[in-house]
């Protein structure tokens, strides 16, 4: 049996939500619909014309990226363009695409983290802080039947997700009353009689921005015409994210050794070194930021990290870190590929868990524009 597409985004931005994504940034749905099964999707880091006749030939229905394919407004759509005739091909061939941007990257766990573990940096914290989300309490009462029903509908939401934990909830029975009148369709009871039920109480803990989402799973998952529930915010240290982070490797290690080490970490035939005339030699704390972190370069310097690691450097920029101190490593831009075979690898994690019956396929296109000679 298929997937319904809009089940597998769902769970997608459970742990990538939308809310995550910078101001401005087109996450979400770009091209086609999620109003339909799905057995076949692909992950890739770009969506190019190679990468739409990839998917063609492997008949994939749905494509998720990093990078959003729609990034400027479109003037017009003509098949005479390269860039516009992919657009056409995927509506034409029903392929729909789906992107998570800066959300991936500021997500804890999420593509930073990943390049953290690669290079062996330890002891993390955010590089610039972009979200400071309150938490609430959702407390319903359902019949005790239904609890584990409750459960899984709020769990699906991201609701009950602490830190690295998830489908966190506390339960507790008791007993409920309540007296239907004459207006009233019960699901248990009978009008204008007294009825008692044993009714479990859920408690689930879920980020502000989650509220309408969970609501929305609460209502649809309770069997009865009025459920009774609380929200309650709380006072709890609010949850933080940002972009980019910083932290340390396990002992000081040569800038030549380490450059070495992002070299084979992920696997460049080359990348571009920016250093001061009196540069250290040695680097313990580092900063890093996935794609064009050219401009949290002070933010670096203000976490005073021995070395800074980002892509797409400019000319001038460059002259800019430099009169400030500050070493960086441009390894490029195409170094968040690796975001695929962990997507891939998380993908079928959930394929597991939900029991779906569809195939999660890595994009096997260079979409690297650069090459070194």
């Amino acid at each position: 049996m298929s997937l319904a597409a809009k089940e597998f985004i769902t769970k997608f931005e459970s742990f990538c939500p939308l809310w995550l994504a910078e101001k401005g940034d087109p996450c979400g749905l770009h091209i086609g619909s999620l109003d339909k099964k799905i057995e076949r999707v692909m992950m890739t880091l770009d969506v190019r014309p190679e990468v739409v006749n990839e998917a063609i030939k492997k008949d994939i229905d749905l494509i998720v990226a990093k990078h959003p394919p729609i990034f400027r407004p479109v003037d017009r759509l003509v098949s005479d363009d390269p860039q516009t005739k992919m657009y056409i091909d995927l509506l034409k061939h029903d392929i729909a695409v789906y992107a998570a941007h800066t959300n991936m990257d500021i997500i804890w766990g999420g593509l930073n983290d990943w390049f953290c573990e690669m290079l062996e940096i330890k002891k993390t914290n955010y590089l610039v802080k972009t979200h400071e989300i309150r938490l609430k309490k959702l407390a319903v009462y359902v019949p005790s039947d239904n609890s584990k029903q409750m459960r899984q509908a709020l769990a699906k939401t991201g609701a009950g997700t602490q830190g690295n934990y998830r489908n966190t909830s506390y339960s507790l029975t008791g007993v409920g009353r309540f007296t239907p009148n004459k207006k009233a369709n019960p699901t248990i009871g009978t009008q204008e009689q007294e009825e008692r039920v044993q009714e479990t109480r859920i408690e689930v803990i879920f980020p502000e921005t989650l509220q309408e989402k969970v609501l929305q799973a609460m209502y649809h998952a309770h069997p009865y015409e009025e459920p009774a529930y609380d929200i309650l915010p709380l006072d709890n240290q609010p949850q933080m994210f940002g972009l980019g982070r910083v932290g340390y490797l396990d002992k000081p290690m040569d800038i030549e050794d380490f450059v070495q080490k992002v070299k084979k970490s992920f696997q460049l035939d080359g990348l571009r070194l920016i250093q001061p005339k009196e540069a250290k030699q040695t680097v313990q704390k580092i900063a890093i930021c996935g794609g064009s972190g050219g401009k949290f370069y002070s933010d670096a310097l203000k976490n005073e990290a021995d070395v800074y690691i980002t892509g797409d450097i400019s000319y001038h920029t460059a002259h800019d870190m430099q009169a400030n101190g500050l070493t960086v490593i441009d390894p490029g831009h195409n170094i968040e590929a690796v975001c695929v075979k962990r997507f891939i690898e998380k993908m079928e994690e959930w394929k597991k868990e939900e029991g779906w019956n569809v195939e999660f396929l890595p994009s096997e296109v260079s979409t690297n524009p650069f090459q070194f000679r």
